[in-house]
């Protein structure tokens, strides 16, 4: 038998992937055939994903494929809590709104007087955000919108473009844990908030475990690609679910940074942690591969970065690595923002709102693009070290290593800084991590690895990780003191500059 291939869909908040593995015994390779940028659509207003595209740039990287080789399977995996709608006859009732959106604004506040956070907490486990489902549903229920009173069907990103593939609905664990209208202790949606939303369970899909098959590829696109019987996957289809799969971690003595837009911060256990203690300090349980979880927090990431050369210091991709060359010159602590701040979710003008939050906290503002990008990643680093403190609060287990995997994995300044922050070894890559994990749990699904555990030997196998020991412990943990004071500081209008 040859060597068989898996095609991965890896669809991000910034951009799209399609992903060719080829997997031989305990190796596999990895290569790109297919990017396309992926940007929020603005409409009357509001913040919007262009599916269609979306999905118009999918069929290009399976004719892409079909070029270069058959396949045994097709997986996607996006990010979570978005979500479209269908009417009874399988049409898309308008376009998915984009979590950045403001539609969602006091939409979590208020649901709460319809149940409290604490009893939300204790059904899902999941960390409270304003743009979690429950409170985009909530939002639009509110708004008057006409769309659920159309729909019959509710899909999640991954769950949509099964669709379009196949024809089939359905929802991957991975994905329901990110929603909070799952109940991870009876692993079912939660009746409850569906019935405080005034929605009917019945626009809820079937729950599939990674490796379940959704269905067939639709028969019309698999014809024009010469294809029969291509199966699609339901992977793990949230992307930090199918990252995580991918770390090559041995033990249990280790915590991981899935970095990219946003940092996903966390340790793997194996049944929710759901307690008085992870409520307060708001940590979410999202499923893994193998039913495991994913005991995290949701961090602001390098959107920070992207958006700040979007919006005032580069604009060429091209000009990054010396952008990050010039950081790593500039000189130390020249300022420390909360990445978290809500100020920071979407700003029009990134570089002028920290300079903004420079002023609100009594800091000096940065003045060259070098000092922007330094603080921000020193920022970063310094948000790791308070997270990696809370988790060692709760974890069952010590953490002596991180794991940082994604596109993160590349920033070589970012990654020594959180060695210096956190005091740990951290052990940096795959930066593909996230497709290399859609195709691992495609091979699973087709009989050829047979675990998690598997999977990660044969990550190992396959990819270089860079180790980054810590440096200057002295500075940082001074700089920590200075973060935890900034933290305090109130704002001149009387607002806190914490989450």
């Amino acid at each position: 038998m040859s060597s068989p291939y898996f095609l991965a869909f890896d669809l991000g908040a910034a951009s799209g992937r399609a992903i060719l593995g080829h997997l031989e015994t305990d190796h596999l390779e990895i290569q790109e055939l297919h990017r396309f940028s992926n940007e929020m659509l603005s409409v009357r207003g509001h913040l919007h994903w262009n599916i269609h595209r979306i999905f118009d740039e999918i069929q290009n990287g399976l004719a892409i494929c079909a070029q270069k080789a058959n396949i045994e399977s097709i997986g996607v995996d996006t990010w979570g809590v978005d979500f479209g709608l269908l009417a009874r006859d399988g049409t898309i009732l308008g376009l998915p709104f984009a979590y950045r959106d403001a539609h969602t604004q006091g939409a979590m506040e208020e649901f709460f007087n319809k149940i409290p956070k604490e009893r939300i907490y204790n059904m899902t486990g999941t960390q409270f955000l304003p743009f979690n489902s429950l409170f985009q549903l909530h939002a639009i229920k509110r708004d008057n919108s006409a769309l659920l009173e159309a729909a019959s069907d509710i899909l999640f990103m991954p769950d949509l473009f099964q669709y379009f593939l196949t024809g089939e609905k359905k929802t991957e664990f991975t994905l329901a844990t990110t929603t909070q209208l799952y109940n991870p202790k009876r692993g079912e949606w939660e009746e409850e908030l569906l019935d405080a939303l005034g929605l009917s369970r019945s626009l809820m899909q079937e729950l599939v475990q990674p490796g379940s098959k959704v269905g067939n590829l639709d028969e019309r696109i698999a014809r024009q690609l010469s294809w029969k019987d291509v199966p699609v996957i339901a992977t793990a289809s949230h992307d930090t679910a199918s990252a995580v799969a991918a770390i090559p971690a041995q033990g249990e003595d280790w915590a991981y940074i899935s970095s990219g837009t946003w940092s996903l911060m966390g340790i793997e256990t194996n049944k929710p942690i759901i307690n008085d203690m992870a409520l307060k300090l708001n940590f979410t349980n999202e499923g893994g591969v193998e039913g495991t979880f994913r005991f995290l927090k949701n961090i602001a990431g390098l959107w920070l970065l992207q958006r700040s050369c979007d919006t005032g210091l580069t604009g060429k991709q091209k000009d990054y690595d010396n952008l990050m060359a010039m950081a790593r010159e500039a000189k130390p602590f020249r300022f420390i923002i909360d990445p978290d701040w809500e100020g920071f979710l979407n700003p029009s003008d990134m570089p002028e709102t920290i300079r903004d939050y420079c002023a609100k906290t009594g800091q000096s503002a940065p003045r060259s693009n070098a000092e922007f990008a330094r603080g921000i990643c020193e920022s970063l680093a310094l948000k790791y070290r308070l997270i990696l403190d809370e988790l060692r609060q709760i974890s069952p287990d010590p953490i002596r290593k991180i794991h940082i995997i994604g596109g993160g994995a590349k920033n070589r300044l970012l990654c020594q800084f959180t060695a210096n922050a956190t005091e740990l070894p951290v052990y940096a890559g795959p930066a593909e991590a996230t497709a290399i994990g859609n195709v691992m749990v495609q091979s699973m699904a087709s009989g050829m690895v047979p675990s998690l555990e598997n999977i990660r030997c044969i990550v190992r196998n396959s990819f270089d990780v860079v180790l980054y020991e810590p440096a200057q412990i002295e500075d940082w943990q001074e700089a920590l003191g200075l973060y935890r004071k900034i933290l305090q500081t109130e704002f001149k209008d009387g607002k806190n500059p914490k989450d």
